[in-house]
């Protein structure tokens, strides 16, 4: 889809004016900062900078929001992410004893990118998306969400668009931040599903009895398929499209199919003849055939790029960072309204700059305030109404309301150390 008012070549010129007047540093402080909870956690997190031409610098720390701010408006990353919580301070690492640096604590996170799904969507490839296939996307936040909850208990996750063709998951409870290498990787193998590369055929295999966990995973899928699969992306129309979906069927059944097909062209009726034959199937077969399921797990289920999460010191694309090629600002999404989100509709860099130029009705000037409060005070309101008069506003207020809901548990265990001092 073309973005009509964002041009690449622009992005210098619109970088200082964004991290000067639109990027919500007092929220994306407050976030990392976790309540000041445990001493030195935003100081030893790591930040790393993508500069223009692609130069990378890794190893950036801050102690103060004011120092990250200050850094960003002089260096005005073209891409920014967000590390681990160190040892030490990152910016210090070449100073410290050899082998005493080390990544001790980070979100849990996942990264889904829409390209891991090219051999099963056919209306794009590579990074292209369309609201057809953004579907996939809407079907992995469902699921992930879900089990995180429910099956984690895990309360506070953000989740992310990246600004291009996927989707990030920031899991922020002191407990998933806490998790160790081994749980990561056990916790990330629990939530995988679709395994082999290109040259597997039947990536998903079910077995007897199903798992609690994957019948709450169908749930959900069998909820958007019919329409994002059977229609959408035609899964059952032409030849080569219904050959992949055979192929995930028994020899027998396939054969039976191939000759039922020949009569029924609808991708709907097709899809109910595969259903038909796996219950056939179970009926009579001693183990478990569940081949229909499988298919729509193979289709739709979320594909997780495994190293993503189970690394403690592995760095993911921030939130609020620009996508250089798309120009759009990676924006957390509200999950209440998940079905509603559109790619498409995030607002660029080039829209919100362009926004800034336009005051609002009533708004008060900035004049006004002058002589009643001091320069830092003027600014630090100039910046809040910035971002407010923007198309960034929304997603800027489901963070703060994120924030808010972190901020309990934040108090609680304050109180908990404060009670723990008073102890003699």
């Amino acid at each position: 889809m073309p973005l009509l008012d964002y041009d690449p070549t622009c992005l210098p010129d619109l970088l200082p004016l964004y991290y000067r007047r639109l990027f919500p540093f007092a929220q994306y402080y407050r976030w990392l900062n976790y309540g000041g909870v445990q001493k030195n956690y935003f100081q030893n997190r790591e930040f790393s900078f993508t500069l223009k031409d692609d130069i990378y610098v890794r190893y950036q720390s801050f102690s103060t929001q004011n120092e990250l701010e200050k850094e960003m408006q002089k260096m005005n990353p073209y891409k920014i992410d967000v590390g681990a919580v160190y040892s030490h301070r990152p910016n210090q690492h070449n100073t410290v004893k050899s082998g005493t640096f080390h990544a001790l604590e980070k979100e849990l996170v996942f990264d889904i990118d829409m390209t891991d799904y090219d051999d099963v969507r056919s209306c794009c490839s590579a990074a292209d998306i369309c609201s057809k296939c953004w579907t996939l996307m809407t079907i992995a936040i469902r699921i992930l969400d879900r089990a995180l909850r429910e099956d984690f208990g895990f309360h506070h996750l953000l989740w992310v668009y990246s600004g291009r063709r996927g989707v990030h998951c920031w899991v922020c409870d002191e407990a998933a931040r806490k998790l160790s290498v081994a749980a990561r990787s056990a916790l990330t193998e629990y939530l995988s599903m679709v395994k082999g590369g290109d040259e597997t055929v039947k990536k998903v295999v079910l077995a007897d009895p199903i798992h609690p966990f994957i019948r709450e995973s169908l749930s959900v899928v069998e909820k958007y398929f019919p329409r994002y699969a059977l229609q959408d992306q035609d899964m059952l129309g032409s030849k080569e499209s219904v050959d992949k979906v055979l192929a995930l069927v028994p020899e027998d059944v396939r054969k039976l199919l191939q000759q039922d097909f020949q009569k029924q062209k609808k991708p709907e009726n097709r899809w109910e003849l595969i259903i038909q034959e796996a219950k056939r199937k179970q009926s009579t077969a001693k183990k478990g055939q569940h081949f229909e399921k499988e298919i729509m797990l193979q289709y739709c289920y979320p594909r997780l790029d495994v190293n993503v999460s189970k690394g403690v010191n592995h760095l993911l694309k921030s939130p609020f960072s620009v996508h250089p090629k798309t120009g759009r600002i990676s924006v957390p999404i509200d999950v209440s309204e998940l079905d509603a989100f559109d790619p498409f509709a995030v607002p660029t860099i080039s829209l919100i700059c362009k926004e800034l130029d336009r005051p609002k009705p009533g708004e008060e000037n900035l004049e006004d305030i002058k002589g009643k409060e001091d320069d830092k005070d003027i600014a630090e309101k100039r910046k809040i109404r910035d971002y407010k008069r923007t198309s960034l506003a929304k997603y800027v207020k489901y963070f703060d309301q994120f924030l808010d809901e972190m901020a309990h548990s934040w108090k609680g265990e304050l109180l908990r150390k404060s009670d723990l001092k008073k102890e003699f």
